[in-house]
């Protein structure tokens, strides 16, 4: 008897090949994908039109990379805030962006643009007043922009602006500290120094209106005390989402009766008292802390005497409206390798803070 066995056709692997088809499948996506992106970025690096029509940009002292582009962006000046960073990091000029006044228009590319800010090539015709700036900063601006010193020094006398309604809020026999609006103001060969910083009071009265007025007042604070704390918002943060969560830190501080131990008021004292403060940040830091000053709120109980320098709408704003936090210290890190500020990091222990301050400002708190 014979016997019969079942016979099939055996199914060959073909899974080596499979695999090699998928890979070069993938290859080829990413290939296509990158080649997309780079004509992407090519054509966002173009002029975004054709029109030579002038825009007057001001690059604030301490933009970020991110915060120019938006300010490009936003002025209709580049195709794409993310194509200016990229050519900006991938060209080294992080370091070389300069903060001052420019005139750029619609038909220049972002190279043409970046070639600009790291030249330093500002405006001619225009004064630009920088946020941040103490008055004696300011003076040297001005002088610096070719006006004679004893008119600079006659312009900043608030005398000569007695009926000005943004000075109705400020005491009898202080200056011009905090009132001098950042923004950037036409030059002819005829402006007097007078006529800038009128104009630069002007936009200050722009920003107090009665509901910014009301808003400072029901933080607890006069129209006065508000523009102190919005001068030490602005030195202590550069960023537009810090600002309001330090604004709450102070706010608590100053309804809690805790001095608020900022360092940067402790600096102002010992600056306009003529201290030699050292180039290390860490040496500097603990010389001024130490000075004694009526504006070191290291040392003293509640808001310093008077504003250590001008600011912008955001740190105003951030009075205002405060964040919905409940913190009550804060530290900021350590600059980044580029020098840009480091982090700011928020506790509501000093256990934390404390801890924070081991971890990320090892070099500044020092």
């Amino acid at each position: 008897m014979k016997t019969s066995y079942a016979t099939g056709t055996v199914r060959k692997r073909h899974w080596p090949k499979n695999l090699l088809i998928i890979g070069a499948v993938l290859l080829a996506v990413i290939i296509i994908t990158v080649l997309v992106i780079r004509r992407t970025y090519e054509l966002n690096l173009r002029p975004l039109g054709t029109s030579s029509e002038t825009q007057q940009i001001t690059v604030p002292n301490g933009a970020t990379v991110e915060e120019i582009a938006k300010l490009l962006e936003d002025a209709k000046l580049i195709r794409a805030a993310w194509a200016f960073e990229w050519y900006v990091r991938t060209n080294d000029g992080l370091e070389a962006l300069q903060a001052g006044s420019y005139p750029f228009n619609p038909s220049q590319s972002i190279s043409e643009i970046v070639s600009v800010l790291t030249d330093g090539k500002v405006s001619t015709d225009l004064i630009t007043i920088l946020p941040g700036k103490r008055i004696d900063e300011i003076r040297d601006t001005l002088i610096n922009y070719g006006f004679d010193e004893d008119k600079v020094d006659a312009a900043l006398d608030p005398a000569a602006y007695a009926d000005h309604p943004a000075l109705v809020d400020k005491p009898v026999g202080a200056n011009l500290e905090g009132y001098l609006y950042p923004e950037s103001f036409q030059k002819t060969n005829t402006t007097e120094p007078t006529e800038i910083i009128k104009a630069s009071l002007d936009e200050m009265q722009k920003r107090l209106t009665p509901d910014v007025r009301a808003g400072i007042t029901r933080q607890g604070l006069t129209v006065y005390q508000g523009l102190i704390l919005a001068s030490i918002i602005e030195q202590e943060v550069s960023t537009a989402d810090d600002k309001p969560v330090v604004a709450q830190v102070f706010l608590k501080r100053i309804k809690s009766n805790i001095q608020l131990g900022s360092d940067v008021t402790a600096f102002y004292g010992a600056i306009i008292d003529g201290v030699t403060l050292a180039k290390d940040p860490a040496k500097a830091a603990a010389v001024a802390i130490a000075h004694s000053s009526p504006y070191n709120t290291r040392m003293n109980q509640g808001l310093p005497p008077g504003p250590i320098s001008n600011f912008g709408e955001q740190s105003l704003q951030a009075i205002i409206n405060p964040a919905q936090t409940d913190y009550l210290f804060f530290v900021a890190g350590d600059p980044d390798e580029q020098g840009r500020p480091g982090k700011t990091y928020f506790s509501n222990t000093i256990e934390e803070h404390e801890a924070l301050t081991r971890t990320h400002c090892k070099i500044l708190c020092n």
